[in-house]
């Protein structure tokens, strides 16, 4: 039974266009193909979670608002294959809900709210092995950032946090009277393939490489030096030359290189430390 539209008191603008919610479902089916279970994030009015279920996979859809959740609850709850859970998802554990119900890696989709995507893109990573891939619909400059390349203006912290767990990929863009209520901005569904790209590069310690990144981007039309010195001091930096770059000029690779040299100089400086 259809229920009514909200307004989007939290960022809800919701996808109406049968011919693009078609269009994602069968990117969503093509990137489970090895998976039996997809996560839609922000199921909404149940659109593309009715596509998603034609699938023969499990649905397991997250939504942290009460009426909507009630929708999805009259429209699905009867079958077997489908199942609510209404609660915020950054508050939730990604990695914990897939392994509770499967052994394979799960397939992560959803129409990301506009003001909460980079949040909701590190809770996809932080699933860590659990996740397969993700297809997402986004806000069209956020996507040119996730997918910007070294060098460019558009790479930035949001886009080493993305290529340093996936390789995400621009698949179309929707415009915005795809959408009710009609919002100011394009939108582009991305895929990402989710890949352990850090631990090809030798990093173990995620977290801390995520700070690394983060704090070489705080400035970032500044060289690395300068947003780097007060942390590991201005002779070591002077003779790295990548020291003398910007951030936005190294590639994921180059930036855990750096960071495992110089992490590894503080750990032995500390250890010498009395």
């Amino acid at each position: 039974m259809a229920f009514a539209a909200r307004r989007p008191r939290l960022g809800q603008h919701f996808l109406a266009s049968a011919a693009f919610l078609d269009r994602i479902a069968r990117e969503v089916h093509f990137a489970s193909r090895n998976a039996d279970l997809v996560i839609e994030v922000g199921a909404g009015m149940g659109a593309l979670t009715r596509r998603l279920l034609g699938s023969g996979r499990r649905v397991l859809a997250l939504e942290i608002d009460g009426r909507l959740a009630d929708g999805l609850r009259r429209q699905f709850g009867a079958q077997p294959d489908f199942e609510l859970l209404e609660a915020d998802v950054l508050e939730t554990d990604l990695g914990g809900l897939i392994r509770e119900r499967t052994a394979r890696p799960a397939v992560v989709a959803g129409n990301l709210p506009f003001y909460i995507t980079s949040p909701i893109l590190r809770w996809v990573f932080d699933g860590g092995e659990r996740v397969a891939a993700a297809v997402l619909l986004m806000q069209k400059e956020i996507a040119w950032r996730v997918a910007a390349r070294p060098g460019t203006r558009e790479f930035g912290f949001l886009s080493v946090l993305c290529q340093a767990h996936s390789r995400p990929e621009a698949l179309f863009t929707v415009p915005p009277q795809a959408f009710r209520p009609v919002p100011r901005v394009t939108s582009t569904l991305l895929r990402f393939s989710v890949e352990p790209r850090l631990a090809a590069c030798g990093v173990a310690d995620r977290p801390a490489f995520l700070d690394f990144a983060q704090l070489c981007f705080r400035q970032k039309r500044k060289m690395l030096r300068n947003n780097l010195q007060q942390r590991f001091g201005a002779a070591r930096l002077a003779g790295l030359p990548q020291a003398r770059l910007r951030a936005e000029q190294l590639s994921v690779e180059e930036l855990a290189a750096l960071w495992l040299e110089l992490s590894g100089t503080a750990a032995a400086r500390e250890a010498r430390s009395p």
